[in-house]
């Protein structure tokens, strides 16, 4: 990686093991995948690592505060950032990644997810440009102008999806007209909450929980994480329940 000083200096390189401390995860002591960082005190790690970690702990790895003392899963988040960071820092680190994520689902006999498709597209349009087989910038243009209508109709359907029921389980608010849903296994625990509050005519979002198993989820993990951590292998539907927060009951 190179720095960038004084115009007068020479360009000085740092080699990547002088920096491998902040890019590392503390958990598994490997670089960092699906970057995610508790919002209590900003100390990023994988998001595996990490939930695994707060399955039987509700403090910081790190630092040792208190994340949250009954649900510590709330309070951390994706941090596309550092991800993006460690990715080009790390040289092969993301095609080896998505390479591994596509031989996991491939050995399953399940469907590559979309988003994972779309990266191993672009990973290779940049393999081509890098070795001098990408086409004309005119070319390229051309064919993202013909593409554009479709993916603008697109709505995420050739992603893969998830069939949900949400049941009320609250007096306090009505259940929904139409419980059974069908979404992007990429739409978040906050998608849902928006449409709830939508349907329902809520003032805000934020005045619901939605529960997976009794257990309050956070609002950035996504369906697919939580048919994996939570659903495991029951059949679909996912049931999930939204009920008024409890500091409104």
């Amino acid at each position: 990686m190179a720095v960038l000083g004084n115009p007068d200096m020479l360009t000085r390189k740092i080699k990547l093991c002088h920096i491998n401390a902040h890019i590392t995860c503390r958990l598994c002591e490997g670089y960092l995948i699906d970057a995610t960082t508790v919002t209590e005190c900003l100390h990023t790690f994988c998001r595996s690592c990490l939930v695994k970690y707060l399955e039987e702990n509700n403090t910081c790895p790190t630092c040792r505060i208190v994340i949250h003392q009954s649900h510590p899963l709330q309070y951390i988040g994706h941090d596309r950032t550092m991800q993006d960071i460690v990715y080009k820092l790390v040289p092969g680190l993301q095609e080896a990644e998505i390479k591994k994520q596509r031989e996991f689902y491939q050995k399953l006999g399940m469907e590559v997810p979309g988003d994972i498709k779309g990266e191993l597209c672009n990973m290779k349009t940049h393999l081509d440009q890098r070795n001098g087989d990408a086409k004309s910038e005119e070319t390229a243009n051309k064919e993202a102008g013909e593409e554009k209508p479709e993916e603008d109709n697109d709505y995420h359907r050739s992603d893969e999806q998830v069939s949900i029921c949400l049941e009320c389980n609250s007096s306090k608010l009505r259940g929904l007209k139409r419980k059974w849903i069908r979404c992007s296994a990429q739409a978040t625990v906050l998608h849902l909450k928006k449409f709830i509050a939508k349907k329902l005519n809520l003032t805000s979002f934020n005045e619901l929980d939605i529960l997976c198993n009794e257990e309050i989820l956070g609002k950035d993990h996504t369906l697919k994480f939580v048919v994996v951590t939570r659903w495991r292998f029951k059949k679909s539907p996912l049931l999930l329940h939204y009920r008024p927060k409890m500091d409104l009951l």
